[in-house]
């Protein structure tokens, strides 16, 4: 998903996503030194995803004995 950024606003940033809808998230989760107009991609990271998971299996086996 590709979002826009509109503008700042305080500790927000307003950006448009693709379907035209408008949503303010936190300023500390842009990117440092992004700016409006920027076009910011979200997207899954799989295998981050797995390791994770994988990650959360093992501390809960280890629990478990």
């Amino acid at each position: 998903m590709k979002v826009v950024i509109d503008r700042f606003e305080g500790k927000f940033a307003v950006l448009e996503l693709e379907n035209g809808k408008v949503v303010d998230v936190p300023i500390d989760i842009i990117p440092q030194g992004a700016k409006e107009g920027d076009v910011l991609l979200i997207e899954i990271d799989k295998k981050e995803t797995e390791n994770r998971q994988k990650r959360i299996n093992q501390l809960f086996e280890k629990l478990k004995e």
